[in-house]
């Protein structure tokens, strides 16, 4: 066994397996690294699926840690990479929709037979390279289809989530999705309902992070899914919003669009203030937004709404004030898809006035109101916002001219 030297996960991986199979045990790299080495694509990580108990492999790797070791699960580490290292298993009966009440150790058809799609239940020899394909995974990646192992009703019974995972293979890897799996799925959109808005959540933020997004929103709609989501199903839609995004945003941004294709996709109404508000509540129970996700999707639209409601008509000083507010970046975003004129000259002119995204100092503030004697009161801000506009529209560019006005507006409002 070495374990001298760093190793590249891939490595790590092969030299693992290698020693479990110089111990007798049958060591594969597993599920899906194997799946995207088949593809052409680079492995975030690598998985080795064995028949070597947790307790051999700890006998092999004293420092082994258990994540999973009521499932046959353990974390070795090897030329400074941590591999997950499981025991092939079978699960006995799901009661929960989710997970398995225990399982037992089996052999890799076993183990292959258990998991969710055909293409994640291949495996690869780590000393040959050959591929060892139970479950026509093979031949499924060669014709680019997500296909449920054995009966795709059974696979969604035993853990509900498997319709989003579904999805989500279907839409980051470009492939279709077999009828099969898709009638099923169809069948049982509405127990979606049922998983736990953090399961969801976090499967809908891997969805909408990746830039096959729109196909992802569109399988989801397609199958149902979506009531699980925003609460009701949508009419046919264009998703201008959701296509026209970069290839990096941040799930919020894409969550707007989305809802925004939705919401205005039949020539809806702008949503109002009060229609943002509920349906962000709607979605942090859902899907448990952050209070980050939840403020940006909010922000976000906001404005959204103030761009469209005159932004060029204003003055210098308004236009410089929402350009400063937080998710104007992200809604010129979403609108490059839907007016890509428009909000290629907003856009133009914030990086003209406000190219920092933040208002420039003040020249005055409360401090130097006081030192001239006035007393603090309600209508300090009015009077520093006031003497803050007139800085920004170029009246004054000094701090004499600035307190002039700013005495001369309190003595004013006095």
């Amino acid at each position: 066994m070495s374990t001298g030297g760093a190793l590249a996960p891939r490595e790590a991986a092969i030299e693992i397996a290698r020693t479990l199979s110089g111990a007798g045990h049958v060591a594969y790299l597993a599920g899906g690294c194997v799946r995207d080495e088949l593809l052409g694509l680079v492995p975030k990580d690598y998985d080795v699926a064995t028949s070597a108990t947790p307790d051999e492999v700890k006998a092999l790797y004293p420092r082994a840690r258990g994540v999973g070791e009521a499932f046959g699960v353990m974390l070795v580490r090897c030329g400074g990479q941590t591999v997950e290292v499981a025991t092939f298993r079978e699960d006995l009966e799901y009661v929960d929709g989710r997970r398995p009440s225990g399982i037992r150790f089996a052999d890799a058809r076993a183990d292959a037979l258990r998991r969710d799609f055909t293409i994640n239940g291949v495996f690869r020899d780590a000393e040959t390279g050959a591929i060892v394909d139970f479950v026509g995974g093979e031949g499924d990646l060669r014709v680019r289809v997500v296909r449920a192992i054995g009966d795709p009703h059974e696979r969604i019974r035993e853990d509900r989530l498997r319709m989003l995972r579904a999805v989500r293979f279907t839409a980051r890897l470009g492939f279709t999705l077999d009828e099969a799996t898709a009638r099923a799925i169809r069948a049982h959109a509405g127990e979606l309902a049922s998983v736990s808005a953090e399961r969801v959540g976090d499967e809908l933020r891997r969805m909408l992070a990746h830039s096959g997004r729109t196909r992802a929103a569109g399988w989801i709609e397609e199958l149902g899914l979506d009531a699980a989501v925003f609460g009701e199903r949508a009419a046919p839609h264009a998703w201008r919003r959701l296509e026209g995004l970069a290839v990096e945003v941040e799930p919020a941004v894409a969550l707007a669009a989305w809802w925004l294709d939705r919401t205005e996709g039949q020539g809806g109404s702008r949503p109002s203030t009060d229609a943002i508000a509920g349906q962000a509540a709607e979605l942090r129970r859902r899907l448990t937004l952050s209070n980050h996700e939840l403020a940006l999707f909010e922000e976000l639209l906001g404005r959204r709404e103030e761009l469209l409601s005159g932004f060029e008509s204003l003055p210098k000083s308004a236009q410089v004030r929402l350009v400063s507010r937080p998710g104007f970046d992200a809604a010129i975003a979403v609108l490059s898809g839907e007016m890509p004129a428009e909000s290629a000259r907003f856009l133009a002119r914030a990086n003209e006035i406000c190219p920092d995204r933040r208002l420039p100092t003040a020249l005055v503030d409360g401090n130097d109101l006081v030192r001239s004697g006035l007393r603090p009161g309600p209508g300090f801000k009015a009077v520093l916002d006031a003497t803050l506009d007139r800085q920004i529209e170029g009246e004054f560019t000094d701090r004499d001219a600035a307190l002039r006005f700013a005495l001369e507006a309190a003595r004013g409002s006095a």
